[in-house]
């Protein structure tokens, strides 16, 4: 578990091997859940036609983000430039790869102004091209729903019906590595609600069941080449940051 990673870069292109696939769903369906309702469903995508069109609106999508800066704007605080920085806050994200172009400016590079140069030298395409062929070329595609009969936001079943469908995933994301693959969450669609309802569309969901997510997964390649434009997160938070001892007033101290 303390050595799980999120995969952003390209896979290989061989298919997922079916028994592979199954013990994934296997160690999803081993997850907890309130009154082991099991209030999870998945979607296995293997089709290269449907893998296109989700890679198609997840570019698209990425491409309007960045142009119009909502992306940096909801984000920004989570974006780390140094590794000091990075080693004080203990979280976020460390912006340490940008294109030749950015990276004399590469603490404004998410500024007004960094937009505008961002714009002017095509990155929002770029990067938009990018995540289209990076989901393109994943031989898996992974949907995760939720049942519409358990899951009812605003009461206490929504909560653990999201509850265990994390549980679900993280035990997924624990076992990819143990069969040398990768997943990564293709996230840029739920940023736009018209984009995720052409995914709901696309996969035939149906009125019972809620989408939740969409993972692409695959083998990984022995050499791993870096996006455009990408970071580095495995810092983590101090146990005295983050846990308590006895009262939420008296942080833990470390060994």
């Amino acid at each position: 578990m303390l050595a799980r990673r999120t995969t952003n870069g390209p896979f290989r292109p061989d298919p997922v091997r079916r028994e592979h696939q199954h013990l994934l769903m296997r160690v999803a369906q081993a997850a907890p859940s309130h009154f082991n309702s099991q209030p999870w469903r998945f979607v296995l995508i293997e089709d290269p036609g449907t893998i296109a069109t989700v890679a198609d609106i997840s570019g698209a999508s990425m491409t309007e983000l960045i142009e119009a800066g909502v992306f940096f704007e909801r984000y920004r605080r989570y974006f780390r430039f140094s590794e000091a920085e990075m080693d004080e806050r203990r979280d976020g994200i460390h912006i340490d790869h940008l294109p030749g172009p950015l990276r004399p400016f590469t603490r404004q590079v998410f500024s007004d102004t960094g937009l505008k140069l961002m714009r002017q030298l095509g990155v929002p395409k770029k990067l938009g091209e990018d995540n289209r062929k990076l989901v393109a070329g994943s031989p898996l595609l992974l949907a995760a729903l939720l049942d519409k009969a358990e899951y009812r936001p605003g009461e206490l079943s929504g909560f653990y019906s999201v509850f265990g469908l994390g549980a679900a995933i993280e035990n997924i994301w624990n076992a990819v590595g143990a069969l040398g693959m990768g997943i990564q969450f293709i996230s840029t669609p739920m940023e736009l609600p018209r984009q995720w309802q052409a995914i709901r569309e696309l996969l035939r969901v149906p009125d019972d069941l809620e989408l939740m997510a969409v993972y692409r997964l695959g083998y990984l390649p022995e050499g791993q080449k870096r996006p455009s434009i990408d970071w580095s997160s495995r810092h983590r938070k101090r146990l005295s940051q983050f846990v308590g001892r006895e009262t939420c007033d008296v942080p833990e101290e470390e060994n």
